[in-house]
């Protein structure tokens, strides 16, 4: 076989299924946005953007947005029983993701224009994948829709808060608003839309959940969404506390009831379960910490906000990625033991980025935990990558 032959094979298999090249970006996007980020906050780099978009926009539509469409891409045409979606439709959403990433990249460090031209290029791709997502929910005869339903406004919330990002480029005041409902009305909630319905599916639970559970959650979520807004004032501080605990609790107890395998279950299945425990204990301890910035005259520097990023959301997109990575392969998704382990590291990057948190609280003056945390954040995700590569764009085996 020629050395160009084998080469259209393996761009044909790249682009075959869409949760491989949307993966594949995604992980890119997670190491390099990460490293531009650490290399301006330690004052390396000079950067045409401001923190706000070189943190929160890049980890939300540059990096968990890839991952979510390659994942909802693969599976939602199933959950809806609908037929796949078109190679050539995903390929152009996805080669326009790549040059909105490039032109960030650039624009960032050369000139803020070209960001601005790259935050509109990932705005019009996002709104083909909410369209297409959007067109399969209504078209679909499958007669319970709850679990779409609740996926698609996480979807809506995304695209508008990516809209009310573009907005605030010239009305700052919009800023505060779009990063709490792209986190929380769009990444968390969608995240957790679609483990409430899979995890208990794949550990087989039979239980009866709350028919309540997801709308409440919705409610609970926006609730606080806009309580952040106005956090400054005491007594609505106070009333994101109770909600939290609230949250937490209610979680808690739901998940318990679920009865699922906690101690019995496989790797790649206990990470998910590890993940899904995450959201409530995070919450809790989100609730502890503003609880003592009341008392402490302090900041946690969103110390709440990392533990749901990385311990329930990242530890879940890990767990799915890898299960879908193998699976869609024809491989059997199970967790051997580098994977087990770098499931593990995860958790080590949570405990260093809250570290991290609680030293700018208490003012202990030890910085190079920001150092730690960042540089896990990168293996984590160099790891994983060097690990699954292979599989998402040769198919080759493990």
């Amino acid at each position: 076989m020629s050395c160009s032959t084998t080469q259209i094979q393996n761009q044909n298999y790249f682009l075959s299924q869409p949760h491989q090249p949307f993966f594949v970006l995604g992980i890119v996007n997670a190491i390099v946005v990460m490293l531009l980020f650490a290399l301006n906050y330690k004052g390396v780099v000079d950067l045409h953007t401001n923190t706000l978009n070189i943190h929160v926009y890049t980890m939300i539509f540059m990096v968990f947005t890839n991952v979510f469409t390659g994942f909802l891409f693969t599976t939602f045409p199933r959950f809806c029983q609908s037929a796949t979606i078109d190679k050539a439709y995903y390929t152009k959403i996805f080669y326009g993701n790549v040059l909105g990433t490039l032109l960030f990249v650039v624009g960032a460090l050369l000139n803020f224009y070209i960001v601005i031209a790259s935050m509109l290029i990932l705005f019009t791709s996002q709104a083909f994948i909410v369209y297409k997502l959007h067109a399969i929910y209504t078209h679909s005869v499958v007669p319970a829709k709850e679990d779409q339903y609740w996926i698609m406004m996480a979807q809506y919330f995304g695209i508008f808060s990516h809209l009310l990002f573009l907005l605030s480029l010239g009305f700052e005041s919009l800023q505060n608003l779009a990063v709490t409902l792209s986190f929380y009305m769009y990444l968390i909630f969608l995240t957790f839309s679609v483990a409430q319905r899979m995890i208990p599916f794949f550990a087989h639970s039979f239980e009866q959940k709350d028919p309540r559970l997801v709308s409440t959650v919705f409610v609970l979520f926006l609730a606080k969404s806009l309580l952040m807004l106005f956090n400054e004032y005491t007594f609505i501080k106070v009333a994101e506390i109770i909600l939290d605990l609230l949250l937490a609790l209610y979680l808690l107890n739901e998940f318990l009831r679920w009865k699922l395998p906690l101690f019995t279950s496989q790797p790649i299945m206990w990470v998910l379960f590890l993940g899904l425990f995450w959201l409530p204990s995070a919450l809790f301890i989100g609730s502890l910490s503003l609880l003592a910035e009341l008392f402490l005259d302090t900041s946690f520097y969103f110390l709440d906000i990392h533990l749901i990023a990385i311990g329930f959301l990242t530890t879940i997109l890990i767990g799915f990625g890898t299960r879908v990575t193998l699976g869609h392969a024809g491989q059997s998704p199970h967790a051997d033991s580098f994977a087990t382990n770098l499931f593990w590291f995860v958790q080590v990057v949570v405990v260093m980025r809250a570290l991290y948190s609680v030293n700018i609280a208490f003012g202990w003056d030890v910085s190079f935990l920001f150092d730690i945390a960042f540089s896990a954040w990168l293996l984590l995700f160099i790891a994983w990558g060097a690990r699954y590569a292979k599989v998402l764009i040769f198919g080759s085996k493990l």
